[in-house]
């Protein structure tokens, strides 16, 4: 293609090519580097590449949407949204590694996961008083702990986890099935905006894609891809919750439910899911240990030190009194807390980079 045009004109064009799904446009991009090689590749280039048919290489050359792509390059600039390629380096490192990453993701806001936890909190839009204040509350104490909280901004859970993230002082992502520009409901625009100071609102659909069914599979998958788990609260058997927890399976993730009553058809899925594996979630504490155990075995290292890190006072005052290591039970006797609180604000402080547990429930300051 002998087009003058910027680089995200050329990863849009071939996002535009009817049959050329995100696996395929994965494989091409491993293969050629950069969507404009691929339209600059010669036809011989094309064999073995998983995905690819003569049709498809045709449409290829053949590419003729030109007017297409510009009006959507030009949406991009005008607007206060950046497009994040599968090539930059903002691109969140777990959702490139799922069977079929979006190609590039339109943001809202700053999205800087790479050195970050992310557990994603959904579940039904007919929630309960129950179900909203679960909600709510363990994604304020995640947040408040510096996980990001990773959501759908659908009605029910969804609001009242991003809501529970921005009231934790934290980061939330939401993940639209519309485009970037649509937000849905629409009464969560406002909420929209309170994300997007902190956290992002992402999408992968073209600017003025309307929220139709079908989207929302495709969003779920992004959900569950950004994040080290899934968290349900409330769910049918039939809910899109349940496919957001099967994707996380399929990627690798981890699942986690509340448990709800026995007679709520809003509770049938979540109980499904703990009696088939999930981890049965009744305090923060459960789904923070587990991250916990993921990160010790496979840690992401975070450059943190006490400028970069909002403390409650709590947790600030631990921090400060390991001046050397010191074991769970001098800690509790020093502050004369309660052994679960005081269990729960290491817990914070792990998950913030700045304490480490060694060996005999031993606490001291990480090395920086």
């Amino acid at each position: 293609m002998n087009y003058k045009k910027n680089d995200i004109f050329y990863w849009i064009a071939l996002n535009n090519i009817h049959g050329i799904g995100c696996n395929t446009y994965k494989n091409l991009i491993q293969h050629f580097g950069t969507p404009k090689e691929v339209f600059d590749a010669p036809v011989k280039e094309f064999k073995n590449i998983d995905g690819l048919n003569s049709s498809l290489i045709k449409a290829i050359k053949a590419f003729d949407k030109v007017e297409t792509v510009e009006k959507e390059v030009d949406r991009v600039k005008r607007s206060d949204v950046d497009v994040i390629t599968l090539n930059n380096k903002q691109y969140p490192c777990r959702l490139k590694e799922i069977y079929d990453p979006p190609p590039y993701l339109y943001v809202k806001g700053r999205l800087t996961l790479n050195a970050k936890v992310a557990v994603a909190v959904v579940g039904s839009r007919a929630s309960t008083p129950y179900g909203l204040g679960i909600a709510q509350k363990i994604s304020m104490e995640l947040a408040s702990c510096g996980v990001v909280i990773v959501s759908g901004m659908a009605r029910g859970i969804d609001s009242h986890a991003h809501r529970g993230a921005l009231k934790g002082r934290g980061e939330t992502i939401a993940v639209l099935g519309s485009g970037i520009d649509v937000v849905y409901p629409p009464e969560n625009d406002r909420l929209c905006k309170e994300i997007a100071k902190t956290g992002a609102v992402v999408s992968e659909f073209p600017f003025s894609t309307p929220p139709l069914t079908g989207n929302f599979p495709r969003r779920n998958r992004i959900i569950s891809g950004l994040s080290l788990g899934v968290l349900v609260i409330e769910a049918s058997l039939r809910s899109g919750s349940l496919i957001t927890a099967r994707l996380a399976l399929e990627q690798g993730r981890d699942v986690f439910a509340i448990p709800g009553s026995v007679t709520s058809l809003r509770s049938q899925g979540t109980n499904k899911l703990i009696k088939s594996g999930a981890k049965l979630v009744e305090k923060v504490e459960d789904v923070l240990e587990e991250i916990l155990d993921y990160r010790r075995k496979d840690p992401i290292e975070k450059n943190l030190n006490m400028s970069s890190v909002s403390l409650e006072k709590d947790e600030e005052d631990i921090y400060k009194s390991l001046e050397r290591p010191k074991h769970i039970d001098e800690i509790i006797s020093e502050k004369n807390l309660d052994p679960s609180a005081v269990s729960a604000l290491l817990l914070a402080l792990e998950m913030k980079g700045l304490v480490r547990q060694h060996p005999g429930k031993f606490f001291a300051k990480k090395e920086t």
